[in-house]
């Protein structure tokens, strides 16, 4: 079995990411239009799409150990 290079994790975990938070916006969409809905609904969307953008700013690390560090913290 081949080895995954680091870029090739990386594009994974892009897509994974961005796919999951693309999901839960569909999601919220269905969800009902009653207040407490909303309060439950804008804290969900908060999460989901802020997975990919911490993703993201690990991606930007300067170092192995650097990603490794930031990954490690999400």
């Amino acid at each position: 079995m081949k080895k995954m290079t680091n870029q090739e994790f990386n594009e994974i975990w892009r897509r994974r990411t961005k796919a999951f938070a693309l999901k839960v916006i569909a999601l919220s969409d269905e969800m009902p239009k009653k207040e407490s809905a909303r309060v439950i609904n804008r804290q969900l969307l908060r999460a989901a799409t802020s997975v990919a953008a911490n993703y993201r700013a690990v991606c930007r690390g300067r170092s192995q150990a650097e990603f490794i560090v930031k990954f490690a913290l999400l």
